[in-house]
């Protein structure tokens, strides 16, 4: 299982849409794939997968449900975890809460190739906590000042501060595949000059009119317009993603199905 948290210096660059795209990509791929919507204040990874849930987050962590009986899958094959949106209490989780969240997961005993894990924008200690427990870190950021300062800004804390490796840029919303390698070479730069330490690449999304009317269609790019450059770069990113190894050692401590995982690696 490879465990992919997806992160953001801001909101506004496209972070859930990756995360959802992705999901599916990886779907297509015959993967067996869980989402799970860990933006607790401004869930929408539901509504971008057209579906509606009766119960969220919010019913775990008050006791009303097991993690288990608020899972849904939707119409792409995804079982999903709903996230819970305008829980102020849930947009401020502390970092025994968030820990608490991770260890969950261990209760599920469903076969799964690929969770993805759908943070929410900035550097909050739960989105620190969730990108730990990850195997491995997306960033996503646009071409524009703000972003890029942004998703430096939150790289360097996972290096830094979390010694976190195995962190990948996604850009988005880019005018090409050259603007967007070249956009993560600026960054790159950057953070082996500052951080000491290089960050990775995968694949970048090209702009694409297509995005905006997927997302008023409660469909991801892929299947809304599955012939436009954004679900071409879609199916690119899934499968450099299926290509990586799965990481031997997971980093970070504390880890999403933690002990499944130390169970396969005594296998």
């Amino acid at each position: 299982m490879d465990v992919i948290g997806i992160a953001s210096g801001k909101g506004g660059v496209g972070k859930t849409t990756t995360s959802v795209n992705l999901a599916v990509g990886l779907a297509m791929r015959g993967h067996k794939v869980m989402l799970f919507d860990a933006d607790m204040g401004l869930s929408n990874a539901q509504l971008a997968l057209g579906c509606t849930t009766a119960f969220n987050f919010g019913h775990v962590l008050s006791g009303e449900k097991t993690l288990a009986e608020i899972i849904v899958t939707t119409r792409q094959g995804i079982r999903l975890v709903p996230g819970a949106s305008g829980v102020q209490k849930l947009a401020s989780l502390s970092p025994l809460e968030a820990s608490g969240i991770v260890q969950a997961f261990s209760s599920i005993e469903e076969d799964i190739d690929f969770l993805i894990v759908d943070s929410a924008a900035g550097i909050s200690s739960s989105v620190l906590t969730f990108m730990q427990a990850s195997q491995r870190r997306l960033i996503v950021l646009r071409d524009e000042p703000s972003s890029i300062a942004d998703a430096y800004g939150t790289i360097k804390v996972l290096i830094n501060e979390c010694k976190l490796d195995e962190i990948y840029v996604v850009p988005n919303m880019v005018d090409s595949q050259a603007a967007g390698r070249l956009l993560y070479k600026r960054i790159n730069d950057v953070c082996k000059k500052f951080l000491g330490q290089p960050v990775q690449y995968l694949h970048s999304i090209t702009n694409d009119e297509h995005m905006l009317a997927a997302a008023r269609n409660y469909q991801s790019v892929l299947e809304f317009a599955p012939g436009g450059n954004a679900a071409r770069d879609f199916r690119k990113l899934a499968e450099t993603v299926d290509s990586l190894n799965v990481t031997a050692t997971p980093s970070g401590g504390l880890q999403f199905f933690f002990e499944r995982m130390i169970a396969q690696k005594a296998v």
